[in-house]
């Protein structure tokens, strides 16, 4: 009896993952309706793929029914990083099957920076794309963004009693996952909720814009989700307005923040968000990046109008801090500090409990002030100091995680780029597109001026960066912790 308790709970994993893909198949209904209302082929790969996902879904869901249904945390762990793994697999068969043909190589890829909300892309065009792929591109950000786990908690309460702490603590960023109520399930529905509400308003503030109601539900999914995938090859430089940038930098800023501090603004306690230090310290960094990126542009003499010096810095900063990855034009015409503080604020990320990739704002200020503490006691070796955010006394194992969490991250970033480099791909687009992709930011190589977007890169590397952005939107540890010995023992 305690050998089969010591053992991972497979038959409860094949359960799970097959009410997964039933509910994948679901969320697929929307972009083959979108088809069949614009009466695009694409229609045939979406109802393809719907009777395939649905069939091994209730396959697995069925043989598996009498299983035992108690899960521990490591089959919490395994769960959240199959899951992602399996909807990338399903989700990228419209990909293959329809007009676009994709290679596997090249529709994992996609599906993936989908599913990830990364936002990077093969596809040097995408004006050719059916709406009904559109609509499945931006769809799978807007699911991922919340988080394809979170959403499970949400529907299917029994796994409320049954590893859900653990999924819900493997899959939402942060060091410490705040909650609104005592049961996973009731906070995975707050959370959601406030996502679903933010999502409809931002799609009709867009519709009453110049795009229609397509690209407005569309652009609301991929920026709600901080994803940046878009209807067009030139993004929203075909909505070049100050109306629309302005509604997106608003949105994808709201994206940026703890969706846990949004809710309880929402339901009326607006004071705790500037009570929060890392929200503080969002809207600093904001406010700083935007006067250097300023400095820059007059320097450079890119003053081309008062949106130059204001909406546009402010929309490129935003976007970038916040992972979306959607650019103004060319801004690396404001020259290079410009875009080596781009770097930092692709490090830095928004904040924990967002939808946001990055290493997030809150270890940044963990490890400043642990910094600050280990200073103060080389001079006084016998000082008692302690990080303190929010007022809160944070323990040492916490501050021992988020030094290795940062290091960890550093070291990925070396050895994607490492390879990619044995690949063939130049150094610096290379270190860049590892550095992009584990940061879930999807910035096209290009950016440095150094060469081209993702559709460069071999298939190899495209299976590297695959496994990046899957690492950086599960922050690293759920992931790695499935290469490790200890995690397969009894």
């Amino acid at each position: 009896m305690l050998y089969k308790r010591a053992q991972i709970n497979f038959p409860a994993l094949t359960r799970i993952v097959g009410l997964l893909l039933l509910i994948e198949s679901m969320f697929m209904l929307i972009p083959l309706i979108t088809c069949l209302v614009y009466n695009e082929n694409d229609y045939k790969a979406f109802l393809i793929t719907i009777l395939i996902t649905s069939v091994v879904g209730g396959v697995m869901t069925i043989v598996t029914r009498s299983s035992d249904k108690d899960m521990g945390k490591r089959e919490g762990f395994l769960l959240t990083a199959l899951t992602w793994v399996v909807f990338s697999i399903f989700g990228m068969l419209p990909f293959m099957l329809g007009d676009s043909k994709m290679s596997i190589s090249d529709a994992f890829f996609e599906a993936m920076s989908g599913f990830t909300t990364t936002g990077a892309s093969v596809m040097t065009s995408i004006d050719h794309l059916s709406n009904g792929i559109h609509m499945w591109r931006c769809l799978m950000q807007w699911i991922g963004g919340m988080g394809i786990i979170l959403f499970t908690l949400a529907v299917i309460p029994m796994l409320n009693h049954s590893g859900g702490m653990q999924m819900f603590n493997a899959e939402v960023t942060g060091v410490t996952r705040d909650k609104l109520s005592p049961r996973i399930s009731q906070t995975a529905k707050g959370l959601w909720l406030v996502y679903i509400i933010l999502t409809f308003i931002l799609c009709a503030l867009l519709w009453l814009g110049p795009m229609n109601l397509f690209d407005s539900i569309c652009h609301a999914f991929s920026t709600m989700s901080t994803g940046g995938f878009s209807t067009r090859t030139e993004s929203i430089g075909a909505w070049d307005t100050v109306y629309v940038k302005s509604v997106l930098t608003l949105f994808m800023f709201l994206g940026g923040v703890n969706f846990a501090l949004l809710f309880r603004a929402a339901t009326g306690h607006v004071g705790d968000l500037w009570k929060s230090e890392v929200f503080r310290a969002y809207v600093i960094i904001v406010g700083v990046m935007l006067g250097l990126f300023v400095v820059a542009i007059v320097a450079n003499n890119q003053v081309l109008s008062w949106e130059s010096v204001t909406i546009d810095p402010l929309f490129q900063i935003v976007s970038t801090i916040t992972s979306t990855g959607l650019t103004i034009g060319d801004f690396e015409n404001w020259g290079p500090f410009v875009v080596a503080l781009t770097f930092m604020l692709m490090m830095f990320g928004a904040c924990a409990g967002s939808t946001s990739g990055g290493a997030k704002i809150d270890r940044m200020l963990f490890l400043m002030k642990n910094i600050r503490n280990e200073i103060y006691r080389s001079l006084h070796p016998n000082a008692i100091c302690s990080v303190r955010i929010n007022g809160k006394v944070l323990s040492a194992d916490v501050v021992n995680k988020v030094i290795a969490f940062l290091c960890i991250y550093v070291i990925l970033i070396l050895v994607g780029g490492i390879v990619l480099t044995a690949t063939g791909i130049p150094l610096v687009d290379a270190f860049f597109s590892a550095f992009s992709c584990i940061g879930n930011t999807g910035l096209g190589a290009g950016v440095t001026g150094y060469g081209g977007s993702y559709d460069i890169i071999p298939d190899v590397g495209k299976w590297v960066l695959s496994l990046l952005m899957l690492m950086g939107r599960l922050e690293l540890f759920t992931v790695l912790l499935l290469f490790t010995r200890t995690f397969w023992k009894k």
